[in-house]
């Protein structure tokens, strides 16, 4: 099956961010940056902000006057970027099929048979092929994430913002999804908020862990080799034992 087209990496860069939440920062002050055609993971503990700042990037949020989020190429970020969040979000009057057609559709792009030979081959991607023309209550916690991964898929942006894409799967099911992003994603920047340590070593070229009130950012690791990377490694393992260090001291700061 073909992958999508390729397109320029785009680095993205946040600089001096400040995000307020119940009337104290979330972040302030803080820098961070995409690498262009690579995947950027960011761990912490849950509200420490880091699902705030990859809504901050996708425009969600509004940023804190003196903020700064710019591409590399120095063209705006609007529009090019594609979002998944934490739930589907599936709209449930629509069929799966036409669930992954959706933005095309809402920015009235014409090329119809194209669109739905792309929508179904990306529902054959992710194991939902047999479900195009089901709704979505049909369908189990799993099949919805990747109905939704497909309409991300879909989007064909080189910018990449996804959060805990993953969570509803089972294990097989996710390590077989797992690489099936890494392979499509390619070469697009990607940002992914996780929870799980294994994941970002599989798929991250650089890992970051976001700690404190208000949160920093530590320097990145960066696992050597190609995502997805194999589990068993022995060098990922030792990794994985650094990660969740760095995860402890964060969660003791």
């Amino acid at each position: 099956m073909a992958a999508p087209e390729t397109l320029a990496p785009i680095g993205v860069s946040v600089h001096a961010a400040r995000l307020d939440y119940a009337g104290l920062p979330l972040f302030d002050d803080l820098d961070f940056e995409m690498a262009p055609g690579l995947w950027t993971c960011v761990l912490g503990a849950s509200g420490v902000g880091k699902t705030s700042l990859l809504r901050l990037i996708a425009g969600l949020t509004d940023p804190w006057k003196g903020s700064r989020i710019a591409c590399s190429d120095d063209a705006p970020l609007a529009g090019r970027a594609a979002y998944m969040a934490q739930q589907d979000l599936l709209l449930p009057w629509l069929t799966v099929r036409q669930n992954v057609m959706l933005g095309p559709r809402l920015r009235r792009e014409t090329g119809r048979d194209r669109r739905v030979a792309r929508a179904l081959e990306l529902l054959a991607m992710v194991g939902l092929s047999d479900k195009a023309d089901a709704l979505p209550a049909t369908l189990s916690g799993g099949q919805r994430q990747r109905a939704a991964l497909a309409r991300t898929l879909m989007e064909d942006r080189p910018i990449v913002l996804m959060d805990e894409p993953f969570s509803a799967l089972d294990a097989v099911t996710r390590h077989h999804i797992q690489g099936l992003a890494a392979n499509v994603l390619r070469d697009r920047s990607v940002l992914l908020v996780t929870h799980d340590p294994m994941e970002a070593l599989r798929l991250g070229h650089r890992i970051h862990v976001m700690a404190g009130r208000p949160a920093t950012l530590d320097e990145p690791l960066l696992p050597a080799g190609t995502p997805p990377r194999d589990m068993t490694d022995t060098a990922l393992l030792r990794l994985h034992g650094e990660l969740m260090q760095r995860l402890a001291a964060a969660g003791d700061a």
